[in-house]
């Protein structure tokens, strides 16, 4: 979580010979050694469910109606109501000119009107733009107005900016909520978002271009738009991270959807098939968080605990007062939590899973994490343009910390060559991993070079470079845009970082290559120190040295108050190398104003 029919036919048939890996058949797996491997009972392959994405939010409300599905503070509605939310916001998004496939955004912290707000857009049949409520005004216009977004929907914390910029984007009406607006009286929940009022902070207001968001539950009109061909109808338009370059917007249809979730569903079973607490620390707009933490809940009938900002105090509350067992989370989050003094003094004992994902989690920390809380994590790997996951570790089986375990069912992950993409790699060598499966995406939104360049033959090219054991357990290495050659030798920064981890005194760091005038890169590592500690660059470059091979010690160590992160914690190492970059003009520009003096 294949081929985009904008992509050229002329372009395809060119590139089909050089790129359609050797021993590679379009039809089922032709070398899957993990499927040996898998726990009992869980199947080679999956039949995806034909249905929209809201088919599991239908069954949760026909199945278990009166069961929680969202709690935030003293909120709580159950899924007979989310269903009847939903199907209410559907039909007033209808009424407003919203029409099947028509582009709808939301802009919100993690809140249950952002869960009402996605199934109400499914349930209209338009596409959900999830965006990230940090985004600042340039950022903004690009991704609305790139998605030619109809409506968005988004709190009076937000309207400042997006005020500011309504005359340049192509939004045509706006519905306010309020981060409050779920803890207001009296009880009855839907009550609540009918009832006029509320943002009282927006004074554009006018029921022309900016409504309240309560207008969008008035009425008992409901609807729950048909979807004929979930195969091809797009449930969200996921924009990518942009940490390779201008964010792309990844077309996720209904069925890549559901098939992620039946494959997720496969492999926890066990755990899923019994009442669970999830808790939704992660940004809903990220496809990993509302994956795993707004659609998979719905289809297990669980319930999902809103956490709007993460506060390592604030969630070790909620994860022992509310008894979490499900606790879907992101390297930074678990060592944020690790690195709190208060960590000894919580329960933790009603987790049973903790799912890593986003970014790779350092092995020490997750050895770590099971000393101090007895949770292991569960580390897993995936990519927005594949709804989003494609690897986990198994629930039983034997896990490989450092690894990001086997493909999903009904997946194929093969490691090729990284020149030419052609040439399967023997096992525990290193190449490009490339993925196979019904949640792949079928291309990127308006973009057909792109897509031709990522999808191959039905082929998805990540971009990671990796390894898989003969067990089918893949190790990711790293970004192939992240690959430092210096001095004639490979290095791969995660490796670095891995050392860099053990170090006592470090609480994160991350290396990067920068440009040398002699060797052409050298590597660089950026740190940041636990609270406390002093430690000197020298200091940090001698500990390496005796873990790395020579050409793999940093040769510059920059100690740092933090480290450049998205919302879901990965570090973006992209933008150390704007820095960097910046610094070398202005160093250039300060040695030409010299010279001319």
């Amino acid at each position: 979580m294949t081929k985009n029919k904008t992509a050229s036919t002329k372009d395809s048939t060119a590139k089909g010979a050089k790129n359609n890996p050797v021993g590679m058949p379009e039809n089922g797996p032709s070398h899957a050694p993990w499927l040996k491997f898998y726990d009992p009972g869980v199947p080679a392959n999956i039949q995806p469910i034909p249905a929209p994405i809201y088919y599991w939010l239908d069954q949760a409300a026909q199945k278990r109606p009166e069961a929680t599905a969202i709690s935030f503070k003293s909120y709580k509605i159950n899924y007979r109501q989310l269903r009847l939310a939903a199907e209410i916001l559907a039909a007033n998004l209808h009424r407003h000119g919203v029409g099947k496939g028509d582009r709808v955004a939301v802009m919100m912290p993690n809140l249950p009107q952002t869960i009402m707000a996605f199934w109400g857009i499914v349930k209209a049949g338009a596409t959900a733009v999830m965006t990230n409520p940090l985004y600042m005004g340039h950022e903004l216009l690009y991704q609305l107005n790139d998605a030619e977004a109809k409506i968005l929907l988004t709190t009076d914390t937000c309207w400042g900016k997006i005020s500011e910029l309504r005359r340049e984007l192509c939004v045509k009406k706006y519905f306010i909520t309020s981060p409050s607006d779920p803890l207001r009286l009296p009880a009855d929940p839907l009550w609540r978002f009918r009832k006029r009022g509320g943002c009282a902070q927006v004074a554009e207001i006018d029921y022309k271009t900016v409504w309240p968001f309560a207008d969008l539950f008035r009425g008992n009109r409901r609807l729950s738009h048909p979807i004929e061909h979930p195969e091809k109808d797009l449930a969200i338009l996921q924009y990518t991270g942009g940490t390779t370059g201008i964010p792309k917007g990844a077309m996720l249809t209904h069925l890549n959807l559901m098939s992620n979730v039946q494959q997720l569903y496969e492999i926890l079973r066990p755990i899923l098939d019994k009442p669970q607490r999830f808790l939704g620390v992660l940004p809903f707009f990220h496809v990993y968080a509302l994956n795993i933490c707004v659609i998979l809940p719905s289809a297990s009938q669980a319930a999902v605990y809103c956490t709007p900002m993460f506060n390592p105090v604030e969630t070790m509350q909620i994860i022992e007062r509310q008894k979490i067992t499900i606790f879907p989370g992101a390297p930074a989050v678990y060592i944020a939590l690790l690195q709190h003094k208060e960590i000894k003094h919580y329960d933790f004992s009603s987790l049973l899973l903790c799912l890593s994902g986003s970014a790779p989690m350092p092995v020490e920390y997750i050895r770590l994490f099971s000393e101090k809380t007895r949770c292991t994590i569960l580390e897993g790997y995936g990519l927005t343009e594949a709804s989003p996951v494609t690897n986990i570790n198994p629930l039983f089986g034997t896990r490989k910390p450092g690894t990001v375990g086997m493909p999903l069912p009904g997946t194929e992950a093969r490691i090729v060559d990284m020149e030419l993409g052609s040439i399967p790699m023997p096992a525990n060598h290193v190449g490009e991993l490339i993925i196979k499966g019904p949640q792949v995406m079928p291309g990127y939104w308006k973009q057909p070079d792109e897509t031709a360049n990522m999808l191959r033959n039905g082929w998805l090219y990540t971009g990671d470079i990796a390894s898989m054991d003969e067990q089918g357990y893949v190790t990711i290495v790293d970004r192939k845009k992240d690959l430092v050659l210096t001095g004639g030798y490979n290095v791969y920064p995660r490796e670095v970082d891995e050392v860099l981890h053990t170090h006592p005194k470090i609480k994160e760091a991350v290396s990067a290559g920068i440009p040398h005038g002699i060797r052409g890169e050298i590597l660089k590592a950026y740190v940041v120190l636990k609270d406390g500690e002093q430690a000197t660059p020298t200091e940090i470059m001698a500990f390496c040295r005796g873990k790395l091979a020579n050409y793999k010690i940093p040769k510059q160590v920059e100690i740092r108050n933090d480290l450049p992160k998205n919302l879901v914690g990965k570090i973006l190492r992209r933008a150390l190398r704007a820095e960097e970059e910046q610094r070398r003009k202005e160093t250039e520009a300060s040695g030409a104003a010299k010279r001319r003096l």
